[in-house]
């Protein structure tokens, strides 16, 4: 089984503009990210999928493998698709290019779901983490996801889901990573298929594959991921960098 991972990276952010060129102690956030992955040893070849003349620069001129992009696209699974359409791959991972503290024991779990799935029944994996306080369950930027008894999602959305009518039950809330492993199949489908109609309405792209029948497998962690969304998470970042020297 031949295991890809691809970082998609634009240099544009609405909320922090050209983070993943920001420098995080000596090295781009954007670099750092990638030599994690990297180092994890989990996959066959690692690329950054870029919009950004900058950012392939970053990573080519550091011995590291990137490809520009070469329409616009509004999602990360479809700059994933057109990168990874000519190249031979099983199973792709997508690595959030702002994560420069990657989770190999999270990367390891998804692929271990396809190992285990021998009929090929599974069309993607992701990652769901416990929401605990109200405000986190309220927030619409955090997408909730609800899944069947096997750890299947059924759907996600930016509303609290489950709705607890009965009030003295205990609910349990969780939060959606977008980290996601794919079958190279159900991400070129996704990629060839126009947006679908709840997809729309949540503005989230995994309910596409809800919508056109793939089969999305949970995978649990408590484990924090530590992304840079503002300035003030690249200072978190660096302090973490500073503990560890």
């Amino acid at each position: 089984m031949k295991i890809i991972a691809m970082i998609p990276a634009r240099y544009e952010a609405s909320r922090f503009p050209g983070k993943l060129m920001k420098d995080l102690e000596g090295k781009s956030v954007i670099r750092r990210t990638y030599e994690a992955t990297l180092k994890t040893k989990l996959f066959d070849q690692v690329f950054v999928v870029t919009d950004s003349k900058v950012i392939y620069k970053e990573i080519t001129a550091h011995g590291g493998k990137a490809i520009i992009s070469k329409k616009e696209h509004e999602c990360g699974s479809d700059r994933i698709a057109e990168a990874i359409e000519s190249i031979d791959a099983d199973i792709v991972i997508n690595v959030q290019g702002d994560e420069p503290f990657t989770n190999k024991e999270v990367l390891q779990e998804l692929i271990q779901v396809f190992e285990a799935d021998f009929q090929k029944e599974i069309d993607l994996a992701s990652v769901k983490t416990p929401l605990t306080t109200k405000e986190e369950i309220e927030n619409p930027n955090n997408v909730k996801v609800i899944t069947d008894l096997n750890n299947t999602a059924l759907y996600f959305s930016r509303s609290p889901i489950p709705f607890p009518r009965e009030k003295g039950l205990k609910v349990d809330y969780y939060k959606h990573i977008g980290i996601y492993a794919f079958r190279k199949k159900a991400l070129m489908e996704f990629y060839h298929q126009n947006q679908t109609p709840l997809e729309a309405t949540e503005k989230i792209e995994c309910i596409r594959y809800l919508e056109h029948g793939k089969k999305i497998k949970m995978i649990t962690t408590t484990t924090p991921n530590v992304g840079i969304d503002t300035p003030e998470d690249l200072e978190k970042a660096k302090q973490m960098l500073n503990k560890k020297k």
